[in-house]
């Protein structure tokens, strides 16, 4: 990982513009489905951009608790749509180039998926 991917979790810290370039794209793709974020986490297995590794964490937990949830009648309705506005947030946290916790879940997302 390179000097710029370190410490970026700081809420300071700024990202040189070909590090977020590369990581956007990662990012952004990580939250078209399943199976786009099984080629960002592909993608950034090569590169390993904290930018994407962010965005990657946050919509796994996120993709993980709409499926989980949606799986139980009703009251799993509601909650899954709840982590629907939280993907939402994540999406467009992505693409503004800042890293954005999603509300509630984000600092927990980032911890359970450090490998990722």
């Amino acid at each position: 990982m390179s000097a710029e991917n370190k410490n970026f979790e700081d809420d300071t810290y700024k990202f040189s513009s070909g590090v977020l370039k590369d990581g956007k794209t990662i990012a952004i793709i990580a939250h078209m489905t399943i199976v786009g974020w099984i080629i960002a986490f592909i993608m950034n297995n090569k590169t390993k951009n904290a930018y994407a590794s962010f965005y990657i964490r946050q919509s796994l937990g996120v993709m993980l608790g709409i499926i989980l949830f949606t799986l139980i009648p009703v009251i799993g309705w509601i909650i899954g749509v709840g982590f629907f506005v939280l993907w939402v947030f994540s999406l467009i946290g992505s693409l503004s180039g800042e890293l954005k916790h999603i509300p509630f879940f984000g600092n927990r997302f980032q911890e359970w998926f450090q490998s990722f």
